[in-house]
């Protein structure tokens, strides 16, 4: 399962946060102990123990003494805010930077944007659809 180029603990993080992202983790609901993860995953519980550590110090994760470890409260509108912040510094900046270099006005992207936004087939009204189009001859 654990067969990327990161490190163990890191997959093991980013499959929790995932988790937590799409909503199958809620909010102050119980994770598997390091024991559990480590047997279910066949892992050495250190690796385990390592990426748990890593989610409390990043606030998404929390340990109840004597309980075990539990989704923090707000840990998924956290990661929300990080995902995002990430877009668009990562994605969105750079995309954005190659539309300068040729010389795609933001208006062009805007309507290509809500394009894509719009439900496939035809309009409510009948008529043609219209807004951008995907030639792929370059200009």
């Amino acid at each position: 399962m654990f067969d990327g180029p990161e490190p163990i603990y890191l997959q093991i993080a980013q499959m929790i946060r995932a988790q937590v992202l799409a909503g199958e983790l809620a909010e102050e609901e119980q994770v598997m102990s390091t024991t559990q993860f480590a047997t279910t995953f066949r892992i050495n519980p250190a690796t385990a123990a390592k990426a748990f550590a890593g989610l409390v110090d990043e606030g998404v994760l929390y340990k109840r003494r004597g309980l075990g470890m539990f989704v923090a409260p707000g840990a998924r509108e956290q990661l929300l805010a990080d995902h995002r912040a990430r877009f668009f510094d990562e994605v969105l900046a750079p995309a954005l930077a190659q539309a300068d270099l040729l010389d795609i006005p933001t208006a062009e992207i805007v309507d290509y944007v809500l394009g894509r936004a719009r439900p496939a087939g035809p309009p409510a009204d009948g008529g043609p659809r219209t807004g951008p189009t995907t030639d792929p001859t370059p200009r």
